[in-house]
């Protein structure tokens, strides 16, 4: 990628090949889509229900989490970060099964001391194991403005997207041994949370408290989803349909603008990739590192 008129270019086309499908289950509504599952005191809605903010202070932070379980589908959420010295503070953004083996796809956002940038971790676990991060910086300030964040999760692969930009993939390789989240229905969660033992250089960085409260508002959410009941048939969230629309074959894999803008990222943005650290797992690699990624 040459010069910055060709990445909006990009942009604009991811855009528009995102924009022709619609089966909508969320009514843009946090109320009527979320319950609070933790410290409603730190969680504040509008009066029209369609923006968020949580609150992390000394007594504790705040989630929320939908009232529907999904197996697969496209979830978004338009995010402002918290400002200023945000060391040692953890946003997230996630979907999670709750099971003891659980699945998860996971948005965490990594606070900084002030003028260092945010860092964006994203993590992957299938039947109860993880050990996937990847990290990187964003090529924009996420404490300025909204930016929307979105997970697709189909039976091909899960893209993690940052205002349409693909920043990671994870593809499902269960024939040849990966793990993959295929079977167990997750809930989209929110939270912001204390993790100044890790979350910033290691741990080194705390949250200064003289900075709290700190705050990170959410907007305009949208979910895509196939919605899960009890003794529902997997295969009806499996199929490929046109309510399904997220398995088609189109969303298999990468578009080619896709492809450009992911290689972009990696290149320029990266910081750390479970799949680059051979210390970590003795020379043994996890099998999909090896393996395609889109």
């Amino acid at each position: 990628m040459n010069n910055l008129s060709e990445f909006f270019v990009l942009i604009v086309i991811l855009s528009i090949q995102g924009g022709s499908w619609a089966s909508v289950v969320s009514t843009g509504d946090f109320n009527k889509d979320f319950s609070v599952n933790w410290s409603p005191s730190h969680v504040n809605t509008s009066l029209d229900g369609t923006s968020r903010t949580l609150i992390l202070d000394k007594d504790s932070g705040g989630g929320f989490v939908t009232n529907d379980m999904f197996l697969f589908g496209q979830f978004d959420m338009k995010i402002k970060l918290i400002p200023g010295n945000s060391a040692g503070t953890v946003v997230a953004f996630y979907l999670t099964s709750n099971q003891t083996k659980r699945d998860e796809v996971d948005f965490e956002f990594l606070g900084n001391v002030a003028g260092q940038p945010y860092i964006l971790q994203t993590n992957v676990y299938a039947n109860g194991f993880d050990e996937r991060e990847q990290r990187i910086k964003l090529w924009f300030d996420p404490t300025k403005d909204f930016h929307t964040y979105s997970i697709l999760w189909n039976i091909h692969q899960i893209v993690f997207m940052v205002d349409w930009v693909p920043i990671r993939t994870y593809r499902n390789h269960a024939d040849k041994g990966v793990p993959y989240p295929t079977w167990q229905p997750m809930a989209l969660q929110t939270s912001i949370w204390n993790g100044e033992d890790w979350a910033t250089n290691g741990g080194k960085d705390k949250i200064d408290w003289t900075n709290a409260p700190f705050t990170a508002s959410l907007k305009d959410h949208k979910i895509d989803a196939c919605i899960w009941k009890d003794g529902d048939d997997p295969g009806s969230c499996s199929a490929e349909s046109p309510a399904n629309w997220w398995n088609n074959d189109r969303f298999g894999s990468l578009t080619w603008a896709q492809r450009r803008l992911y290689r972009w990222v990696r290149k320029y943005y990266l910081v750390y990739d479970y799949c680059r650290d051979y210390p970590r797992f003795n020379n043994n690699l996890p099998p999909e590192c090896s393996l395609t990624k889109y």
